[in-house]
């Protein structure tokens, strides 16, 4: 069974990204969040892949429970 994921803010992150592919951390556990850096080796959680033709700003999910990984959904709200 995997670990939740820890939430690391209760609101989304905007950045502008460019095109390409991109790992979101989806454990919470990240030094550089929002993008994986392996911290979730052990956690039975996996980053989720996201990937942009264009460069563009994406919100990323920082609770971690949002139902559209990586982006976010508003959920967030809750962890208020």
């Amino acid at each position: 069974m995997a670990d939740e994921p820890i939430v690391c803010d209760n609101k989304p992150m905007g950045l502008q990204v460019e095109a390409g592919v991109h790992w979101w951390c989806a454990c919470g556990r990240s030094g550089h969040p929002p993008f994986c850096d392996g911290s979730h080796k052990g956690t039975g959680l996996q980053p989720v892949k996201f990937e942009t033709l264009v460069e563009t700003t994406v919100w990323w999910c920082q609770c971690k429970h949002s139902k559209s990984p990586p982006l976010c959904d508003g959920t967030h709200k809750r962890f208020r």
